[in-house]
Protein backbone atom coordinates (compact mmCIF):
# COMPACT_ATOMS: atom_id res chain seq x y z
CA UNK A 1 0.00 0.00 0.00
CA UNK A 2 1.64 3.25 -0.89
CA UNK A 3 1.82 6.02 2.05
CA UNK A 4 -0.07 9.27 1.66
CA UNK A 5 1.01 12.09 1.77
CA UNK A 6 -0.04 14.43 4.48
CA UNK A 7 -1.53 18.24 3.96
CA UNK A 8 0.90 20.04 6.01
CA UNK A 9 -0.32 22.92 8.01
CA UNK A 10 2.08 25.90 9.74
CA UNK A 11 0.59 29.09 10.59
CA UNK A 12 3.72 30.38 12.40
CA UNK A 13 1.67 31.39 15.77
CA UNK A 14 3.47 28.62 17.77
CA UNK A 15 6.71 28.61 16.18
CA UNK A 16 9.78 31.21 17.36
CA UNK A 17 10.33 33.79 14.53
CA UNK A 18 11.20 32.80 10.98
CA UNK A 19 10.42 29.32 11.70
CA UNK A 20 9.49 26.95 8.67
CA UNK A 21 6.87 23.99 8.94
CA UNK A 22 9.13 20.39 9.54
CA UNK A 23 8.50 18.42 6.12
CA UNK A 24 6.95 15.15 6.69
CA UNK A 25 10.05 13.62 5.29
CA UNK A 26 11.49 14.65 8.43
CA UNK A 27 8.91 13.25 10.55
CA UNK A 28 8.81 9.86 9.01
CA UNK A 29 12.50 9.38 9.40
CA UNK A 30 11.93 9.64 13.26
CA UNK A 31 8.85 7.01 13.17
CA UNK A 32 11.00 5.11 11.49
CA UNK A 33 14.17 5.15 13.54
CA UNK A 34 12.31 5.60 16.69
CA UNK A 35 12.75 2.98 19.47
CA UNK A 36 9.32 4.05 22.02
CA UNK A 37 5.95 5.35 20.98
CA UNK A 38 3.54 6.10 24.24
CA UNK A 39 0.10 4.66 23.41
CA UNK A 40 -3.01 6.91 24.73
CA UNK A 41 -6.22 5.12 24.53
CA UNK A 42 -9.76 5.73 26.48
CA UNK A 43 -10.96 3.16 29.36
CA UNK A 44 -14.71 2.31 29.23
CA UNK A 45 -15.11 5.20 32.31
CA UNK A 46 -13.20 7.55 29.96
CA UNK A 47 -10.38 7.67 32.06
CA UNK A 48 -7.15 8.10 30.08
CA UNK A 49 -4.96 4.83 29.65
CA UNK A 50 -1.06 5.46 28.60
CA UNK A 51 1.72 2.59 27.72
CA UNK A 52 4.86 2.77 26.12
CA UNK A 53 5.35 0.17 23.54
CA UNK A 54 7.03 -0.94 20.60
CA UNK A 55 6.36 -0.25 16.94
CA UNK A 56 7.24 -0.08 13.34
CA UNK A 57 6.22 2.50 10.79
CA UNK A 58 5.19 0.55 7.62
CA UNK A 59 3.53 1.54 4.21
CA UNK A 60 2.36 4.61 6.18
CA UNK A 61 0.93 3.20 9.10
CA UNK A 62 1.88 2.64 12.90
CA UNK A 63 2.24 -0.54 13.86
CA UNK A 64 2.03 -2.35 17.43
CA UNK A 65 1.40 -5.74 18.99
CA UNK A 66 -0.47 -6.56 22.81
CA UNK A 67 -2.06 -9.52 24.23
CA UNK A 68 -6.06 -9.69 24.13
CA UNK A 69 -6.08 -9.31 28.35
CA UNK A 70 -4.26 -6.20 28.35
CA UNK A 71 -5.77 -2.95 29.08
CA UNK A 72 -4.99 -1.36 25.64
CA UNK A 73 -6.75 -4.48 23.74
CA UNK A 74 -10.03 -3.57 26.21
CA UNK A 75 -9.84 -0.20 25.40
CA UNK A 76 -9.24 0.01 21.59
CA UNK A 77 -11.96 -3.04 21.70
CA UNK A 78 -14.64 -0.15 23.03
CA UNK A 79 -13.40 2.63 21.43
CA UNK A 80 -10.40 2.29 18.31
CA UNK A 81 -9.11 6.12 18.88
CA UNK A 82 -6.20 6.60 19.90
CA UNK A 83 -2.70 8.84 20.06
CA UNK A 84 0.85 7.34 19.53
CA UNK A 85 3.46 10.04 20.60
CA UNK A 86 7.63 9.70 20.20
CA UNK A 87 10.15 11.98 20.39
CA UNK A 88 12.95 13.04 22.33
CA UNK A 89 12.98 14.11 26.54
CA UNK A 90 15.35 16.72 25.51
CA UNK A 91 14.98 20.65 24.28
CA UNK A 92 16.07 19.40 21.38
CA UNK A 93 14.76 17.38 18.35
CA UNK A 94 11.51 16.07 16.86
CA UNK A 95 8.36 15.17 18.98
CA UNK A 96 5.63 13.81 17.04
CA UNK A 97 1.79 12.94 17.75
CA UNK A 98 -0.57 10.57 15.88
CA UNK A 99 -3.87 10.48 16.00
CA UNK A 100 -5.79 7.85 14.32
CA UNK A 101 -7.52 4.47 14.80
CA UNK A 102 -6.35 1.27 15.66
CA UNK A 103 -7.58 -1.55 13.14
CA UNK A 104 -6.46 -5.02 14.08
CA UNK A 105 -4.84 -6.81 11.34
CA UNK A 106 -5.84 -10.07 10.48
CA UNK A 107 -4.25 -10.83 7.26
CA UNK A 108 -1.75 -13.53 6.98
CA UNK A 109 0.51 -11.73 4.60
CA UNK A 110 0.71 -8.60 6.24
CA UNK A 111 1.12 -9.95 9.62
CA UNK A 112 4.56 -11.70 7.97
CA UNK A 113 5.84 -8.51 6.97
CA UNK A 114 5.27 -6.63 10.27
CA UNK A 115 6.59 -9.41 12.21
CA UNK A 116 9.85 -9.35 10.24
CA UNK A 117 9.90 -5.33 9.76
CA UNK A 118 10.03 -5.65 13.70
CA UNK A 119 12.27 -8.45 13.79
CA UNK A 120 14.62 -5.93 11.38
CA UNK A 121 14.02 -3.05 13.77
CA UNK A 122 14.30 -4.77 16.95
CA UNK A 123 17.11 -7.30 16.69
CA UNK A 124 18.33 -9.10 19.40
CA UNK A 125 15.51 -8.02 21.50
CA UNK A 126 13.55 -10.76 19.16
CA UNK A 127 15.98 -13.12 19.02
CA UNK A 128 16.09 -16.84 20.90
CA UNK A 129 17.25 -17.22 23.47
CA UNK A 130 18.09 -14.37 25.49
CA UNK A 131 15.88 -11.36 23.55
CA UNK A 132 13.87 -9.92 25.98
CA UNK A 133 10.61 -10.48 23.21
CA UNK A 134 11.99 -13.53 21.80
CA UNK A 135 9.26 -15.30 20.17
CA UNK A 136 7.14 -12.31 19.29
CA UNK A 137 7.58 -12.41 15.90
CA UNK A 138 6.25 -15.84 15.78
CA UNK A 139 3.38 -14.92 17.44
CA UNK A 140 2.67 -11.71 15.35
CA UNK A 141 2.54 -13.92 12.31
CA UNK A 142 0.59 -16.94 13.94
CA UNK A 143 -2.00 -14.59 15.39
CA UNK A 144 -0.35 -15.39 19.15
CA UNK A 145 -0.99 -11.53 19.68
CA UNK A 146 -2.91 -8.60 18.40
CA UNK A 147 -1.65 -6.65 15.92
CA UNK A 148 -2.96 -3.34 15.19
CA UNK A 149 -2.44 -0.80 12.51
CA UNK A 150 -3.12 3.01 12.85
CA UNK A 151 -2.88 5.09 9.66
CA UNK A 152 -2.91 8.35 11.19
CA UNK A 153 -5.51 11.14 9.94
CA UNK A 154 -3.98 13.90 11.57
CA UNK A 155 0.14 14.49 12.98
CA UNK A 156 1.85 17.60 14.85
CA UNK A 157 5.51 17.45 15.13
CA UNK A 158 7.17 19.66 17.62
CA UNK A 159 10.68 20.97 16.48
CA UNK A 160 12.98 21.92 19.30
CA UNK A 161 16.03 23.28 19.95
CA UNK A 162 16.32 26.05 17.69
CA UNK A 163 13.78 27.64 16.17
CA UNK A 164 11.12 26.29 18.04
CA UNK A 165 8.05 24.67 14.92
CA UNK A 166 4.89 23.60 15.25
CA UNK A 167 3.42 21.51 12.29
CA UNK A 168 0.10 19.70 11.62
CA UNK A 169 -0.17 17.16 8.71
CA UNK A 170 -3.82 16.22 7.64
CA UNK A 171 -4.26 12.52 6.10
CA UNK A 172 -6.76 13.08 3.67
Amino acid sequence: MPEKEPVPYFDGGFSSPGADATPWSDARTVLMEAEIFWLSTVRNNLRPHVTPLLGVWMDGSLFFCTGPEERKAKNIELNARCTLTTGHNTLSGLDLVLEGDAIEVTDDSERRSVADCFESKYGSHFAEPEGTWAGLGDAMRTGGVLLYRVAPSRAFGFQKGGPYSQTRWDFV
